[in-house]
């Protein structure tokens, strides 16, 4: 029995040690993935962005030259 405990002790505490050195790995697992989601939401957002800025700049241009075809057309004044 005595030779059981003494076993036991170092068992445990190598268990623990595997376990922590697992918890680690799913750690940085974790966290690699979070980077890459944090990168594909990066280059979503990027992306939105570019498509709002093009968006926004044809419909300016559109609208932009509707006041400029008005200006170039002759001013007359009726009597």
């Amino acid at each position: 029995m005595l030779h059981l405990k003494s076993i036991g002790t170092p068992l445990v505490l190598a268990l623990a040690l595997l376990s922590l050195a697992g918890c680690d790995q799913a750690e940085k697992s974790a966290q690699q993935m979070l980077d890459q989601a944090a990168e594909s939401a990066k280059q979503a957002i990027d992306k939105t962005n570019e498509a709002a800025q093009q968006a926004l700049g044809d419909a300016i241009g559109h609208e932009g030259e509707k006041p400029k075809a008005a200006e170039t057309e002759p001013r007359t004044q009726g009597i």
